[in-house]
């Protein structure tokens, strides 16, 4: 079917949840927001190595707007900024745990297949 757009979407219904839970960073804040529970901002800072202070207060904004993360102010002095894993956001965790026994079983395959393929060539 030459000439015929189709739009990705419809292509692929998953691909918008994909851009969602996969874009970059979004997976270690989730799972780490997931695996350890409400946290302040420096303490997702310390466990979460080599994001900025800036991209990760962008991708907590975004997870907020998107309702997978709960942000709660805390008026006092000095203030007081915690986030949690909203109930949406604890609804990827089957997702995840499926993600993860897949990585499992299969990264040393995907590996292998990438040394046979860089050996050919």
């Amino acid at each position: 079917m030459t000439g015929v757009t189709t739009d990705p979407e419809l292509a692929c219904p998953i691909a918008p949840v994909v851009d969602l839970v996969f874009s970059r960073w979004t997976t270690p804040i989730l799972w780490t927001l997931h695996a350890h529970g409400r946290q302040r901002f420096v303490e997702l800072e310390r466990r979460i190595t080599n994001i900025t202070p800036k991209v990760l207060t962008q991708r907590l904004r975004q997870l907020e707007r998107d309702g997978l993360v709960v942000r709660t102010y805390h008026p006092e002095v000095p203030p007081r900024v915690e986030y949690e894993i909203s109930e949406l956001g604890l609804s990827l965790a089957p997702l995840f745990a499926h993600l993860a026994d897949w990585a499992t079983d299969n990264l040393p395959k995907v590996e292998q297949a990438r040394e046979g393929y860089d050996r050919r060539g």
